[in-house]
């Protein structure tokens, strides 16, 4: 093996000595290795945020479309399921997919008997719903019990660090309200 002179191998030495001194470029090489943490941080930060807004626009939503029910106003207008989404999603500023929403506005005998299932997704099949849609906003003095769901889609999934919920890469929203009609 034919070895180059020691001058030769001394400057390669030498060379490699001032590339790991050399301290251009440190900053773009730190900022590639924590911009991806960094900037997926930010990302869940944001969509947790718009996650919160979300739900409470829907329950906001919810809560001005049942007054309708409770003082009467729906019924006087022979309000159908269909009438009752549409004053919902007058109220959502189109952060929702109005076609989405699961509706059931029914009255119960009373405050206790007002039960939401404990899911209304199917447990071997997130993306199917076991909630029977309808709408029975009862007479005055009835307890109505109104409930809404939605599944709000989740952009941002790192691996197991997800807000999703289920399998299909979404997240519940619920919103329910239990009240006793007016005496109209």
């Amino acid at each position: 093996m034919i070895r180059p002179p020691f001058n030769a191998r001394f400057l390669r030495f030498a060379s490699l000595r001032r590339f790991a001194r050399d301290e251009q470029g440190a900053t773009a090489i730190e900022l590639a290795i924590l911009a991806i943490p960094f900037f997926a941080l930010i990302g869940a930060i944001i969509e947790t945020a718009l996650m919160f807004l979300a739900a409470q626009v829907l329950d906001a939503a919810v809560q001005d479309a049942s007054r309708l029910v409770r003082t009467g106003q729906a019924q006087a207008q022979s309000y159908d399921i269909t009438a009752f989404r549409t004053a919902v999603c007058n109220e959502l500023f189109g952060l929702f997919s109005c076609a989405n929403l699961q509706i059931k506005v029914n009255t119960v005998t009373n405050f206790a008997s007002a039960t939401t299932p404990a899911s209304p997704l199917n447990p071997t099949d997130p993306t199917q719903w076991t909630l029977t849609p309808g709408f029975d906003p009862g007479v005055g003095n009835s307890v109505v019990m109104v409930q809404v769901y939605y599944k709000w889609p989740v952009t941002l999934r790192l691996g197991g660090l997800n807000l999703a919920t289920s399998s299909d890469g979404t997240r519940l929203m619920s919103s329910v309200r239990v009240f006793a009609n007016e005496p109209f």
